[in-house]
């Protein structure tokens, strides 16, 4: 195998959101490097199941619920 074709794979330590750590192998950083994350699985809406809120940029939402709001039933 060639020696310059493959990344450096080193262990370095992941910061969660909430302060816990642990180690892993990654082609982050360098030898011993933090990674500290912003998003984790403990405090992503997608995985605690959290309130979530649709951006309508675009009118999007808007178009498609005036075009389906007869069909609603309650």
């Amino acid at each position: 195998m060639k020696k310059q074709g493959h990344p450096d794979y080193h262990k370095i330590q992941v910061v969660m959101t909430d302060g816990t750590k642990y180690e892993t192998y990654s082609t982050y950083g360098s030898e011993g490097d933090s990674l500290t994350l912003d998003i984790d699985p403990t405090s992503h809406p997608a995985w605690t199941g959290g309130s979530q809120q649709i951006l309508d940029r675009g009118g999007r939402v808007s178009k498609f619920n005036k075009k389906f709001e007869g069909l609603v039933s309650k």
